[in-house]
């Protein structure tokens, strides 16, 4: 009997530890701050694939930041609701579902628009939102996912410095940059201390198809796995026509797999080098075919200009490049005195052609060309941002290119593994 009594006692003991370790798996603390809404869809792709796999979050802000385009948290709001009509389905696979309620409550509006050329202007629900879960008391980081611009988290670091020893940033750069020049040059050079990953072009092995099997392929995917997979399954098409994107993915699964302590290692969401400089470009002068910038830096123009009576950080000029058969419009700022300046982030290698013009009486007219070579970060200069110990980038490793994409191939080799995995969750709203 005593036997009999030691072993069930040992049996429901052992039952225990197992109920225990399930309660204490540790999850990451995740907010995102994304442009789902503006000009580029992938974002609603990305929030798809996170909504599916948001039981393995401590989800504590969706932060709506659309420095371009005209996203807002609705946005947010309403891919929360088809999240919300599929639950039923997900809940049978996993309990640790987020409540839809749960995840509204913690959707905030952050900034419209970009930000000044000083990088930071008032707070928003959004940056107070990063300010207060940065300040939780808490022995795990913040992971700040950015899927767009900067602007949210730079008006957060300005309110509330000390936060920048709480969180830690993966931010999905390149063509974002162009759209948060300003807010990207005040975070890199007033806190070289902060723990960052600037991906400028690794995540684009996520939507690359290169040695990938056919059934996996961006425009096969659908079709093979996604089709008839519930509300988000559904609404998964009106994006790129389903075509797999989600440029904005790596990010998440950055903290899904690997360590993300160690941004030097292999991991779904890819893997980095550390880098200590920035590239700044400062021009004051008209630029030819003879200069030389490198891809995603900062190239800056400051000008001379008529002394005028508006108030400083104003949008009083506009940068016009032309780039093959398209154009973009930029906007310049008066810094006083009769000085203008504006900043540029290239996104790939080409050559461009600018104009810059004003409506101001007096302000001279500016034309001039410009070269993009493809060596991010390139060589140290006296103007670039210097970093500190935590600063993280694309490999520059020649074997991780996929074609001109420096490191994308760290992402790319995980594509298979990722897609087949999420294969699975879709299975779950076909049932």
């Amino acid at each position: 009997m005593n036997k009999l009594i030691f072993i069930l006692t040992f049996l429901i003991l052992q039952s225990c530890a197992t109920k225990n370790s399930k309660q204490t798996v540790i999850k990451p603390r995740i907010l995102i701050s994304t442009d789902i809404g503006g000009t580029d869809p992938d974002d609603n792709q990305s929030m798809i694939h996170f909504l599916m796999y948001s039981d393995l979050f401590e989800t504590e802000g969706l932060v709506s930041s659309p420095s371009y385009g005209f996203g807002t948290k609705q946005n947010i709001l309403d891919m929360i609701a088809l999240y919300e009509k599929d639950l039923p389905k997900l809940i049978k696979h996993s309990a640790e579902f987020p409540l839809p309620d749960s995840l509204r409550a913690v959707t905030k509006q952050g900034r419209k628009g970009a930000a000044p050329y000083k990088g930071f202007d008032s707070s928003t629900e959004g940056s107070d939102w990063i300010v207060t879960c940065a300040k939780k008391e808490s022995n795990r980081p913040l992971w700040v996912l950015v899927w767009g611009g900067l602007d949210d988290l730079a008006q957060a670091l300005h309110d509330a410095p000390e936060i920048q020893n709480a969180i830690k940033v993966y931010w999905i750069g390149g063509p974002n940059k162009k759209w948060s020049t300003n807010s990207y040059a005040y975070i890199a050079e007033k806190f070289p201390k902060l723990w960052f990953i600037e991906a400028n072009a690794t995540y684009r092995g996520f939507f690359s198809d290169s040695n990938v099997q056919d059934s996996l392929k961006g425009d096969k995917y659908y079709e093979n796995y996604i089709s008839g997979g519930g509300y988000l399954g559904k609404d998964f098409k009106n994006y790129y026509k389903g075509d797999i994107k989600m440029g904005d993915t790596p990010s998440l699964l950055y903290v899904m797999n690997g360590d993300p302590n160690n941004p030097l290692a292999d991991n779904w969401g890819g893997r980095f080098e550390k880098f200590s400089h920035s590239p700044r470009f400062v021009y004051e002068r008209n630029t030819t075919l003879a200069d030389t910038v490198s891809v995603y830096s900062i190239v800056e123009y400051q000008l001379d200009g008529p002394k005028i009576s508006i108030p400083l950080d104003s949008t009083c000029f506009t940068m016009t490049v032309h780039a093959g058969v398209g154009e973009q419009k930029w906007p310049g700022f008066y810094l006083g005195d009769g000085k203008f300046a504006i900043r540029y982030a290239p996104k790939k290698s080409e050559t461009l052609t600018y104009k810059i013009t004003s409506d101001i009486p007096g302000f001279p007219e500016h034309k001039g060309q410009l070269v993009v070579n493809n060596l991010w970060p390139g060589k140290p200069l006296p103007s670039d941002y210097k970093l500190g110990a935590n600063w993280y980038t694309d490999s520059t490793d020649p074997q991780l290119f996929d074609n001109e994409w420096q490191g994308a191939k760290t992402v790319l080799k995980w594509r298979s593994h990722v897609l087949m995995d999420w294969a699975k969750r879709w299975t779950w709203l076909k049932e």
